[in-house]
């Protein structure tokens, strides 16, 4: 007959540390565990007190864990994670459950461990990651993004989306498809169809127009993935970037190059076809000839100076600023009367009109104001100047005597057509003073009143009193 083992040797080969403590900790019994976990001999640990061997810092907590044992409390935790201090002086996390023991022939407490250090440093690895990607996503100006792969839930986006695509982030999580509400509506089919795209595993790399609080005019450019498991999308992720800048830009040199071969061209084509003429020796047309060449060449140079300036302001166009439009509107109509004393210039301006514009703001304004008098149908030329505040705005107004400025030419101008090889404008005046307006964040239209002419207004951002 074989003789039942004995228990001791049997908790010997258990994979997890076995300890039996009395109500003050101190240690009666230790399996061999103890050396493959922490490295101790079970006969170094016999004796001592448990709560040495715990990390400082957790030990008040595993005391208080342990003495709700010993009172038999209901609520005492069923396991409790800490720190214990190997043979090494380096520290294990252990798992342990403790509870006490049934046998009356053996008084104490049993304290089963388990090495859960992979673990919990794999959690801290992963903790800290999640930090560091919580602290880039909050500082970068891009929108960071992941929702389900059926779209039913937003599993993450940064505070950056709010910036560009002017919606709260909580409106984002309560409906995930609430970021549609911000594109512009032209462009939201073509956004559904990408997301269906990644719904059903391909990458897409789209822009589109975002954020009604600022009509639309930013422009996001995305970039997305889906993450497939076991042939299924689970998730997609991708970012979004404000690319408005790059776009306006975009545009700014297409309509430049436009222009410039476009009335380049053009200009000169007079200025040698009127050469050919007085080559000809047609001596009865010659001093008409001449005095087109020389206005042509001229208006060529004044169109260059505008380019110029067109290109400089795009280069470095600073920030808008503090500008008192009412003295701005005054100084254009006081150099306008001195240079065309024969106009008549009227104006209305408060006392004060402090609006956040660019600097050179004053250009725009003037060159709507000469516009008005060189291509006036009447004489004399009439031009009237209107600076008024609303209670956000400073509106500026030019109205004209001139011929009506065709629709789509300034529709064109403000982006709601596009420009194409038949249309190039009537000249880069109008385009400098909509790219002043536009990097001062401010609005123009275009009007033709009923008794003629044209209404230019000019809409900025009132500083506040």
């Amino acid at each position: 007959m074989v003789s039942p083992p004995d228990a001791s040797l049997l908790l010997d080969y258990t994979q997890a540390k076995i300890t039996i403590v009395d109500e003050e900790g101190t240690i009666t019994y230790v399996n061999a565990a103890a050396g493959r976990i922490l490295g101790y001999e079970p006969g170094e640990l016999v004796g001592t007190n448990a709560f040495d061997y715990v990390h400082p810092e957790d030990r008040e907590r595993v005391a208080a864990a342990f003495a709700d044992v010993v009172a038999d409390d209901p609520d005492a935790a069923s396991f409790i994670e800490y720190r214990y201090r190997a043979v090494d002086d380096g520290w294990v996390w252990l798992q342990s459950r403790i509870t006490e023991l049934d046998d009356s022939e053996v008084d104490g407490y049993v304290v089963s461990s388990h090495d859960v250090t992979e673990r919990i440093e794999a959690e801290r690895e992963r903790q800290t990651t999640e930090t560091r990607l919580q602290e880039i996503a909050a500082k970068t100006g891009d929108v960071l993004w992941m929702f389900s792969g059926d779209w039913s839930e937003c599993l993450f986006v940064n505070s950056a989306y709010e910036t560009i695509y002017g919606l709260p982030v909580e409106t984002l999580h309560d409906d995930p498809r609430s970021f549609l509400e911000a594109i512009h509506p032209d462009d939201v089919r073509g956004v559904q169809a990408e997301m269906r795209r990644l719904s059903t595993g391909e990458a897409v790399d789209m822009e589109y127009r975002v954020n009604p609080d600022h009509e639309y005019r930013r422009w996001a450019w995305v970039q997305a993935e889906p993450v497939v498991v076991d042939g299924d999308v689970e998730r997609i992720v991708g970012f979004s970037r404000d690319v408005t800048e790059r776009r306006r830009r975009e545009q700014q040199l297409a309509v430049m190059d436009k222009l410039l071969r476009h009335n380049i061209r053009n200009d000169m084509n007079v200025v040698i076809g009127e050469a050919e003429h007085i080559e000809a020796k047609d001596e009865s047309t010659l001093s008409e000839r001449t005095r087109v060449i020389r206005d042509t060449a001229a208006q060529l140079i004044m169109t260059a100076e505008k380019q110029r300036e067109i290109i400089e302001l795009l280069t470095d166009p600073g920030t808008p600023d503090e500008v008192d439009l009412s003295v701005a509107v005054t100084r254009v109509a006081e150099r306008i009367g001195e240079r065309y004393p024969d106009a008549e210039i009227d104006i209305d301006v408060p006392e004060q009109a402090a609006a956040f514009a660019l600097p050179g703001i004053e250009t725009a304004i003037a060159e709507l104001a000469e516009n008005a008098i060189v291509h006036a149908t009447g004489e004399p030329a009439t031009l009237q100047l209107v600076c008024r505040t609303t209670a956000e705005t400073v509106v500026v107004e030019a109205l004209d005597d001139c011929e009506p400025i065709p629709e789509y030419e300034y529709r064109v101008i403000t982006g709601e057509h596009e420009m194409d090889d038949l249309y190039h404008g009537s000249g880069v005046g109008l385009w400098l003073v909509y790219w002043l307006v536009e990097l001062s964040d401010g609005d123009i239209e275009f009007e033709t009143p009923e008794r003629s002419g044209n209404r230019v207004r000019l809409t900025f951002t009132r500083v506040a009193d």
